[in-house]
């Protein structure tokens, strides 16, 4: 990829730089010294035994050894010391919406080692960031945020939810909320075409909004239409993805990129020739992934039929009422259940575990307790739970997962939110599991894909690398001992090996504990120059 020959580029520059920010840092006073450890900058360069200052919130020396004076020495000995890792696709808002400050300070990723999380995705992102940016600031958070403005936000304003095209005035209204949240500080426009209402527009309406976010110099982010065989099919999901991106005149970055399911097992392939072959005609494509053979979504997007979700929840519990609709939305419930793997495949989520029958529990056992089918079984839930019930489904194999781990333009994300262990454990899973045991990445390519090639494409601003004049965000984390501790029985546990984290040259987490601090900002994307003039 072009980007990919520009940032090896640059890592070439990484020592020099290092250099001259050292002679600068010895005739100053630092804040913070950690000494001593192996560091790796967030680029393409080897790892070495050296020194970070950290001077207010930013970084002020990166290199061999430091001379200056010092108001706290950290001893790193023995530790990694890298960037602050990104998060390119969270939902962590239930966390940063908090009333409560420790929640703010958001530990399920600080003890990742996280500094930044993605916010808005799916295309749930608000047009109106102006006043969510001002209330995180206000309120304050523990990680920095990046937002999209939402695909799906913008379809439900205009046309609430239901399975039509718009008119050319709505389509213009759409456009215009799109303006709105890219000229108040939105990365791109995000979309999770798999979703009902998104599910209902055409490619052609999606290609209108892409354009509105191109002209204010943002992407494109997806969950994509398909990733198994509900509707298209995940390779024609896939073009449909570059389709959007060639026409719409902007770079395109698939989010939690995946093979779903038995009938599409072995697929990453493919995907990765069609992607390979969109980079070499000129597109730029990325895409970020979770390192975990289960996906985790609402029961109803999983099981129910997207015609059957026209008009939104309360249309769809009133259909399975009807007894002519019955039939039909059984029968589509009966094929994705088949893609899932069947219902011994299905675990109901345990976020809410004390407050009802099933969660914590597999679809076939409460099947089996309630001595029904499970595709009634699965009814009865999303009655009682108001269509709100979320399951965890085993259906991804693991050479698909390494299979895209591997790719130069693959970054890591957590898809984190209640329920899925994904949420507190993502970042040291990966590292644990395919960096220490089974070897598929080393730990130099697991840092740059999850901290320096993140800020790179997205282009965020003096984040992702330990260097002179960039923003503090630092890990130390104990290579030995950087690993998860949830799993889907128990998702909600932090995670263990991170020393110390700094955000913004303020420590989210010290001595292995979280301080509650609340120094994370949001980093709004500056629209192109001239694009938001009225």
């Amino acid at each position: 990829m072009r980007q990919s020959q520009g940032i090896s580029a640059a890592a070439a520059l990484v020592l020099c730089t290092s250099l001259a920010g050292s002679a600068a840092g010895q005739a100053r006073q630092a804040d913070v010294l950690i000494t001593g450890g192996l560091i790796y900058d967030g680029s393409t360069a080897k790892p070495f035994v050296g020194d970070v200052a950290i001077t207010g919130d930013r970084i002020t020396y990166v290199g061999p050894r430091a001379r200056m004076s010092i108001r706290r020495t950290i001893d790193a000995h023995d530790m990694i010391v890298s960037p602050g890792l990104i998060d390119a696709h969270t939902h962590a808002d239930h966390f940063l919406d908090s009333p409560d400050r420790s929640q703010r300070a958001n530990p399920a990723w600080t003890m990742q080692g996280v500094s930044t999380v993605f916010l808005g995705v799916d295309g749930n992102g608000t047009p109106g960031l102006r006043a969510e940016f001002d209330r995180y600031r206000r309120q304050g958070i523990g990680t920095n945020i990046v937002s999209y403005v939402g695909f799906g936000a913008v379809r439900r304003a205009v046309l609430g939810d239901a399975a039509r095209a718009p008119t050319p005035a709505e389509l213009r209204k759409e456009e215009a909320l799109v303006a709105q949240g890219m000229c108040q500080g939105a990365i791109g426009l995000s979309a999770g075409l798999f979703y009902a209402p998104q599910s209902f527009a055409r490619t052609e309406e999606v290609i209108a909004l892409a354009k509105e976010a191109a002209k204010r110099g943002g992407l494109y982010d997806t969950h994509q239409r398909d990733e198994s065989t509900y509707s298209i099919g995940l390779l024609a999901s896939t073009r449909e993805v570059l389709r959007i991106g060639r026409e719409g005149g902007l770079s395109v970055h698939i989010s939690h990129i995946k093979a779903l399911g038995h009938d599409v097992w072995g697929k990453s392939v493919d995907v990765i020739k069609l992607i390979d072959a969109a980079q070499a005609a000129g597109q730029n494509v990325t895409a970020n992934q979770y390192p975990w053979l289960a996906s985790n979504t609402g029961l109803d997007a999983a099981l129910v039929p997207r015609w059957a979700a026209d008009g939104g929840t309360a249309a769809m519990l009133k259909r399975f009422q009807d007894p002519a609709a019955l039939p039909r939305i059984k029968a589509g419930m009966a094929k994705n259940l088949a893609r899932r793997g069947g219902a011994n495949t299905i675990l109901l989520s345990p976020a809410d575990a004390g407050h009802n029958a099933w969660s914590g529990k597999y679809l076939s056992d409460i099947a089996s307790q309630w001595r029904l089918d499970p595709l009634d079984a699965a009814i009865r839930i999303l009655r009682e739970s108001k269509g709100s019930a979320a399951v965890i489904s085993f259906n991804i194999a693991e050479p698909d997962v390494e299979n895209f781990m591997k790719q130069s333009w693959v970054v890591t994300s957590s898809d984190g939110n209640p329920g899925h262990p994904r949420e507190y454990a993502t970042f040291q899973t990966k590292y644990w599991v395919y960096v220490k045991q089974k070897h598929v990445i080393d730990t130099a390519f697991f840092i740059r894909h999850s901290s320096g090639l993140t800020a790179d494409i997205f282009g965020l601003d003096r984040r992702g690398y330990l260097r002179p004049s960039y923003f503090a965000d630092v890990l130390v984390f104990d290579p030995r001992n950087y690993r998860p501790r949830a799993d889907y029985a128990h998702p909600a546990v932090l995670s263990q090996g991170v020393r110390e984290l700094f955000v913004n040259g303020i420590a989210e987490v010290d001595d292995g504990k979280p301080t509650g601090a609340t120094a994370g900002r949001p980093l709004p994307h500056a629209p192109r120059p001239g694009s938001c003039q009225k």
